[in-house]
């Protein structure tokens, strides 16, 4: 049953969140994939990491495919409540039900309509990337095609930059805008990856969302991230970023397995 009080005070601290978030250069920076219901993931990751030495990024999608989503959302939510300047929550497209709806939706379907309804609306109150001024960029998918960083802040949900960081894919090829992919998931290649990343200044991506991708792409700068069994055995990693790291690429960061 939901915790009404409780998804307030979350859906207030989300509020007070740019879409883009800011991450301190003083602090070591813990990027975590797609979690997907794994509740048991998830507590591994805060045992470890969740004090004041880290800020954790999570990359989204938190519910749905895993055995207990409820569990590990509650965790997340809790976690977030207890210390809202440790840990972000970015929106995945498994937290997008309020904006378009998916399939397999397990995790929203199970729910009574009005849960349903107040969950929803307060994800989709969730940030969208955050941003390191090592030149690392977080989000779920894919880049955005923007001028300026903080373009990210003023990305409307269901926009086709919405799209693309919470339903975008990479493919290891040259090309622009690709045939749909996985799914039919907007798909994109390693022009638009370095177009994207010299007109931002990035050097570095780390982004979670497609099972299938290689652990980097386009010649280290893109890392994709899992932390969830939900897509079967697997290798659960994290990255951390540590305070002054000279990034050049994704590879800069360091890989742990949880």
């Amino acid at each position: 049953m939901l915790d009404w009080a409780k998804l307030a005070r979350f859906r207030e601290v989300l509020a007070g969140e740019s879409r883009l978030v800011r991450l301190p250069p003083d602090k070591a920076i813990v990027f975590v994939g797609d979690t997907h219901g794994d509740r048991q993931a998830t507590e591994e990751v805060l045992r470890r990491f969740f004090d004041a030495r880290h800020v954790l990024v999570f990359l989204g999608d938190y519910v749905d495919r895993g055995e207990d989503s409820g569990g590990n959302l509650g965790v997340l939510m809790a976690a977030k409540l207890a210390h809202p300047d440790r840990i972000f929550l970015l929106m995945g497209n498994h937290e997008a039900w309020a904006v378009a709806p998916f399939t397999p939706a397990d995790f929203w379907r199970s729910l009574p309509s009005r849960e349903e309804r107040a969950l929803a609306e307060t994800l989709s109150l969730l940030p969208l990337a955050a941003h390191h001024p090592a030149g690392v960029l977080a989000l779920h998918g894919a880049l955005p095609d923007v001028e300026r960083l903080e373009q990210i802040e003023a990305i409307a949900l269901g926009s086709a930059n919405w799209r693309k960081i919470t339903w975008g894919d990479w493919v290891d090829g040259p090309g622009y805008c690709l045939d749909p992919g996985f799914f039919g998931r907007p798909a994109y290649g390693r022009d638009y990856f370095e177009e994207i990343m010299g007109r931002l200044g990035l050097k570095a991506l780390v982004r979670a969302h497609q099972p299938d991708a290689p652990l980097y792409l386009f010649g280290g700068r893109c890392l994709t991230l899992f932390t969830s069994r939900a897509y079967g055995p697997r290798e659960l990693r994290v990255a951390l970023l540590y305070p002054g790291t000279q990034v050049r690429s994704a590879a800069d960061l360091a890989l742990f397995e949880i």
